[in-house]
């Protein structure tokens, strides 16, 4: 398992269905703020040496952050959308052969499933991310009335894409400077990967894993965290 593993976290969103006064990943969190909690979970991995994060260019919020300063952290300004900001900031990381690509929603990631995605590094595969399997019986909406059914989707083989997200970083720079400049539609990492024609291996994860995406997340979000600092 290599040790020096850099992670990228963006966070130049709004959140606007948070309906908060300010972005999601900088709502009260277990005391701190979401990104803070996220960070410090990253960093606190004994493979993670340093983080990137990509910011709103005119983001008032994060230099009054404990760790605004602190030395394994850098910044970079973000972009229109989440692939801009990641691009953004891989071309500021140049001194590790793996990047691993993580939400600044995602507070609550375990280490020992940040350990078995990062067993990928000695496997020879391009890269993988942290997923679990779909468990409700899915439903494909109509599209002329997005709240009527029109058929079940058969949910055998289907996972929910999570992160961390990890890839190898010239691999992943080559393949969303590629997707970008092809106007292909990247939702997340590893859609540039598979586009550009790569292998992406599914690590499955704790559902515990969450993404705070609106107000009631965040009090299971402190509920996980509190379990996992009194194990």
């Amino acid at each position: 398992m290599t040790d020096n593993i850099t992670a990228i976290v963006p966070a130049a969103g709004v959140g606007r269905r948070m309906q908060a006064d300010r972005p999601k990943q900088y709502l009260p969190l277990a005391g701190k703020t979401l990104l803070q909690c996220t960070l410090e979970n990253l960093i606190s991995h004994p493979s993670i040496v340093h983080i990137v994060v990509a910011l709103h260019p005119e983001d008032p919020f994060f230099p009054s952050l404990d760790i605004a300063s602190a030395n394994w952290l850098t910044t970079v300004a973000g972009g229109q959308e989440r692939a801009d900001s990641v691009l953004a900031a891989l071309q500021k990381v140049t001194d590790c052969d793996w990047v691993m690509v993580h939400d600044a929603a995602r507070p609550c990631v375990l280490h020992d499933d940040i350990d078995r995605l990062l067993a990928l590094c000695e496997t020879g595969e391009d890269g993988g991310i942290l997923a679990y399997p779909v468990r409700d019986t899915m439903k494909r909406a109509q599209q002329a009335n997005g709240s009527r059914v029109s058929h079940t989707e058969p949910r055998q083989g289907l996972w929910h894409a999570l992160t961390p997200q990890l890839f190898r970083r010239q691999y992943l720079l080559q393949a969303l400077t590629q997707a970008l400049a092809s106007g292909v539609e990247v939702t997340d990492e590893a859609s540039a990967i598979e586009w550009y024609g790569g292998s992406v291996k599914l690590v499955e994860s704790s559902a515990s894993n969450i993404k705070v995406t609106r107000p009631e997340d965040l009090a299971l979000a402190e509920f996980y965290l509190t379990q996992q600092r009194t194990v």
